[in-house]
C-alpha cells in the first residue's frame, strides 16, 4: 500500500509559545540597545549651517516646551512648583540627548510621561482636561519619534511604536473616566512620524547604496576597458613579432645555402634556431586565439604605420574636421611597434576631435630629434558648442590606449585642455624601444591612472 504525500503539520501549542517568547525577547532586546550610529542628522552635509540646523530645531523644542510645560502644570494641574519642574525637565531635556542617542533619551522621556500621568490622576487638577498626556508631551512626542525614525532599527521603532500605545491603553483602563482619548492622539501621530521617518532615511541610505555600486561599476569599467585596450595591443603586435619570427626562420632554414661550407655543428644550430622559431610561431598563434575575443574578426590586414597618417588626415578631413599634416622628411629607423604606437596615438586622437569637437581645426605634426619620435595633435574649440558627444555610448578606451600604447615602448604622453578651449595630445617615443634610457618611462606610464571618462568629466565641451 503506497502512502500518499506528508502533509505539513500546524505547529503546536508549544512552538507558538517558543516563537511568541522569542519575538518579545528580540524585541525586549531592541528595546534595550540602541544604535551604533550616533552622528546626529545632516552630520554629512558641506555647509556649516545645515550640520548646525538639527541643534537649533531641537534646542528650540527644549526652550519652548520647558516653561511651558512647568507653567501649565502648575496653574492648569495643580501640580506644586517642584513636581513640575523635575516633570516639565525629564520630559523635554532629553531631546537634546536624542540627536545623538535616541532610544536612551526615548526611555527617559517615556519614564517621565508615565510617572507624569500618575502624578496627574492622583490628584485632581486633571479633571476635564487633556490626560493622561498633556498637550506638551504630544508636541514633544514628534521631534522624539522623527529623530528614532532615523536612527534605529525597525524592530526597535515598532517596540517603541508599542509600547507608547501599552501605555496609553493602561491610562485608558485605569482612569476610564478622566480619559479623553489624546492616548490615541499620541499613538497615531508617533506611528505616522516613525513610518514618515524611517521611509526618508531608507531612500537615502538606498541611494547611498546605489552610489556606492556605481562607484564600484565604474571602477570594475574602466579596470576592463584597460585590460580589453591591452588585449587589442597585444593582438596588435602579434603580426610585428610574428613577422621577425619569420624572418629568423627564414634565414635559420636557409643559411646551409646561402653560406658555403658551414661545419655540421653549425648546421645542426641553425636547424635547432629554425625549429625554435617555427614553434614560437605556432604558440604566438596559441595566444592569440586565447587574446581574440568573440567579436574580434580575423584581422588579417597588415598593420598601419606612420606612412599611411596623410590617409588618416584625409579621412578625417572627409569627416569634417579641417586637418593639417606635418610630416618629417626622414624620421629614423625605428621599431614597427613604435611605428604602430605612433599611428594609433594619432588615430584615437582624430577620433577624439570628430566625436567630441566636429568642425574644430586640427593640426598633426609628427617629427624626430634622431633619438625620440614627437607626435602632436592639435585642435581647436569647436566652431559651435555641441549639446553632447556624438557617441554617447563610447567604450571610454582613447587615452586608456595611448597610455597603453606609451607605456608599451617606453614614452611619455602629455595631454590636456588648452587655454582657448582646444586639446593637446602630444607623445613621445623613443625610436628604439628597448633603449637603456627609456626605461624608467614604463614604470611612470603604469601608475598613470587617468581614463577617458575621468577626462570627460574634467574637459570642457567641444574638447576632445
Amino acid at each position: 500500500m503506497e502512502s500518499g504525500p506528508l502533509q505539513p503539520q500546524p505547529p503546536t501549542r508549544g512552538a507558538w509559545l517558543a516563537a511568541l517568547r522569542e519575538e518579545l525577547r528580540e524585541t525586549g532586546q531592541a528595546l534595550a540597545v540602541p544604535s551604533d550610529l550616533r552622528r546626529p542628522p545632516l552630520a554629512g552635509a558641506r555647509t556649516w549651517w545645515v550640520r548646525l540646523l538639527p541643534y537649533v530645531l531641537v534646542l528650540g523644542f527644549v526652550a519652548s516646551l520647558l516653561p511651558v510645560t512647568v507653567t501649565v502644570l502648575v496653574q492648569d494641574y495643580d501640580v506644586n512648583g517642584a513636581t513640575a519642574g523635575a516633570l516639565a525637565t525629564a520630559q523635554t531635556a532629553p531631546l537634546l540627548l536624542a540627536l545623538t542617542r535616541p532610544l536612551p533619551a526615548w526611555w527617559v522621556i517615556f519614564t517621565a510621561d508615565v510617572l507624569g500621568g500618575l502624578v496627574l490622576m492622583a490628584g485632581s487638577g486633571a479633571d476635564g482636561r487633556s490626560w493622561p498626556w498633556t498637550p506638551m508631551i504630544v508636541v514633544g512626542h514628534v521631534p522624539l519619534m522623527a529623530l528614532l525614525g532615523l536612527r534605529e532599527s525597525r524592530r526597535t521603532l515598532i517596540a517603541v511604536w508599542l509600547a507608547t500605545g501599552a501605555a496609553g491603553l493602561f491610562f485608558e483602563t485605569v482612569g476610564e473616566r478622566r480619559a479623553d482619548g489624546i492616548h490615541l492622539l499620541l499613538f497615531v501621530l508617533g506611528g505616522i512620524t516613525l513610518a514618515l521617518t524611517y521611509a526618508l532615511r531608507s531612500r537615502g541610505e538606498a541611494r547611498r547604496r546605489l552610489a556606492e555600486q556605481e562607484t564600484i561599476n565604474e571602477a570594475e569599467r574602466a579596470r576592463r576597458t584597460l585590460l580589453e585596450e591591452r588585449a587589442r595591443i597585444a593582438r596588435e603586435l602579434h603580426d610585428v613579432v610574428a613577422h621577425h619570427m619569420s624572418v629568423i626562420t627564414v634565414q635559420a632554414d636557409s643559411a646551409p645555402y646561402r653560406i658555403q661550407d658551414l661545419p655540421p655543428e653549425a648546421q645542426e644550430e641553425f636547424a635547432g634556431i629554425a625549429a625554435g622559431a617555427r614553434e614560437a610561431l605556432h604558440e604566438m598563434r596559441r595566444l592569440l586565439v586565447v587574446l581574440r575575443n568573440e567579436d574580434a574578426g580575423g584581422e588579417r590586414a597588415p598593420q598601419p604605420g606612420i606612412d599611411r597618417l596623410q590617409q588618416l588626415v584625409e579621412a578625417t578631413v572627409r569627416a569634417g574636421v579641417p586637418a593639417e599634416l606635418s610630416l618629417a622628411a626622414d624620421l629614423g629607423d625605428m621599431d614597427q611597434a613604435v611605428d604602430l604606437s605612433a599611428y594609433r596615438i594619432v588615430q584615437e586622437a582624430l577620433a577624439n576631435v570628430v566625436r567630441h569637437a566636429p568642425g574644430a581645426p586640427t593640426e598633426v605634426s609628427v617629427s624626430s630629434d634622431g633619438t625620440d619620435l614627437t607626435a602632436l595633435v592639435v585642435n581647436g574649440p569647436a566652431p559651435q558648442p555641441i549639446a553632447a558627444p556624438l557617441e554617447r555610448d563610447g567604450t571610454g578606451h582613447g587615452l586608456v590606449g595611448m597610455r597603453e600604447r606609451v607605456r608599451l615602448t617606453g614614452g611619455t604622453l602629455d595631454v590636456g585642455p588648452l587655454p582657448d578651449g582646444g586639446f593637446r595630445v602630444a607623445a613621445r617615443l623613443p625610436l628604439r624601444a628597448g633603449d637603456a634610457e627609456h626605461a624608467g618611462h614604463a614604470e611612470q606610464a603604469e601608475h598613470a591612472d587617468d581614463t577617458d571618462e575621468a577626462h570627460d568629466a574634467v574637459l570642457p565641451k567641444g574638447t576632445p
